[in-house]
């Protein structure tokens, strides 16, 4: 049994973290696995939604601990196992459709930091979660950090940081860091709702998925690749089968299946290169790639 296995059960993708005697904890060669199950995943058009859970009683207790003097032992290492994280995660954070953290008993750490890059987190109402680097004199990495900011607000993100304290997950609801708390049938819950976005257009899933990341890393004007994405859904399959089914009244068929990439930062849209040249904040506010 590998350490992350990516399981095929058309139209649900399922990353399996594979370490149950350990509850999960990820390995450096677990994060270096993300961007090549990214690929695969992205390569099949069967594969509308994909489930990120933890086989066994937990989701994950965070790193393995019996890889800190390995992969912490000097300054090439800690770099390289910082590079394996970030990585990882930004793989996971830039996979095409929609993303599901299935969580039960623990997301501890390096753990929640790979729900948190999910799109979603699906939540057993009694798991736990917390963020801990400060009880081992650790720094949360940049992209986990900034997904958390997104989710709970600066102040928020500060105290559990700070405190490393227990989760529950009623406060996780409430604060935004969970986005389903399931008392029961957790596993049913989760595949009742992916199987409903696999019905719906996946053009709109997958373009609002992009269009939602571009304007929460900056993008803060209408850009003209935000543009082309909202009239190539206009001009598209899915949206003429929706006019039509909605004319006939039955269920669509969407049939749309194709790679969305990520939406650019470049001049807002309607501003030419020349405008933005002679604009004094130009270098600092749109600057063309």
């Amino acid at each position: 049994m590998t350490e992350i296995s990516l399981r095929f059960e058309p139209p649900f993708a399922r990353i399996v973290l594979n370490r149950p005697d350990r509850r999960n904890a990820i390995t450096r060669a677990m994060w270096r696995a993300l961007p090549a199950i990214r690929a695969a995943i992205e390569a099949r058009e069967d594969l509308l939604v994909a489930l990120v859970e933890g086989e066994g009683a937990h989701f994950s207790a965070g790193a393995d601990i019996v890889e800190l003097g390995e992969i912490y032992r000097d300054a090439a290492a800690t770099r390289d196992y910082g590079d394996a994280v970030q990585d990882g995660l930004k793989a996971l954070m830039g996979l095409d459709r929609p993303t599901i953290a299935v969580i039960r008993g623990v997301a501890i750490g390096a753990g929640l930091g790979l729900a948190l890059a999910c799109d979603l987190r699906f939540c057993a109402d009694d798991a736990h979660l917390a963020i801990t680097p400060a009880k081992l004199g650790l720094v949360y990495g940049h992209a986990e950090t900034r997904r958390l900011i997104e989710l709970v607000g600066p102040s928020r993100a500060k105290d559990l940081l700070f405190t490393a304290r227990r989760i529950e997950t009623d406060e996780a609801l409430a604060i935004g860091l969970i986005d389903r708390r399931i008392e029961t049938a957790l596993p049913e819950t989760v595949l009742g709702y992916a199987r409903g976005l696999a019905e719906l257009s996946q053009a709109s899933v997958r373009g609002c998925k992009r269009a939602v990341d571009a304007i929460m890393a900056g993008m803060s004007h209408e850009t003209p690749g935000y543009r082309a994405l909202t009239e190539a859904a206009a001009f598209g399959p899915d949206f003429a089968e929706g006019k039509a089914a909605f004319a006939e009244k039955r269920a669509p068929k969407f049939r749309f299946r194709g790679p969305t990439a990520p939406l650019a930062h470049s001049l807002p849209f309607g501003r030419s290169r020349r405008a933005a040249r002679a604009s004094p904040f130009a270098d600092s506010v749109c600057k063309a790639p």
